[in-house]
């Protein structure tokens, strides 16, 4: 678990490196709001989860695999959260993102793990 309020996660182009390999990481990135502060603040407790908050958006990675459960957002919002909701909170996201019910929405940086709900 890690925060960050001053640490440039992106880099300039010549610093760039480009490898052939596939890397199993997943995330999101949210508009700053109470929402995703929320989201942001349940996530961070859980082992693996890196945290980074920015300028007008948070942004939260991951290895593998990162579930996140509505119940569990919703308790610490105070409100319910849905899992439209939650699509409605991250602005975007990468790896393959699954509903696999009404609590729980899963996103899958090693894409043959999410086949089996397609």
């Amino acid at each position: 678990m890690s925060v960050a309020h001053d640490f440039n996660i992106f880099k300039p182009m010549q610093d760039l490196t480009f490898e052939h390999t596939i890397s199993h990481q997943c995330g999101v990135t949210m508009n700053d709001s109470v929402e995703a502060r929320c989201i942001a603040e349940v996530m961070e407790s859980k082992p693996g989860i890196k945290v980074t908050y920015m300028p007008a958006m948070i942004r939260i990675d991951g290895e593998g695999k990162m579930e996140f459960k509505m119940d569990e957002i919703s308790e610490a919002l105070g409100r319910e959260m849905t899992p439209h909701l939650f699509e409605i909170s991250t602005s975007t996201h990468y790896g393959r993102m699954v509903m696999i019910d009404d609590n729980t929405v899963v996103l899958f940086g090693n894409m043959d793990d999410a086949l089996e709900y397609t």
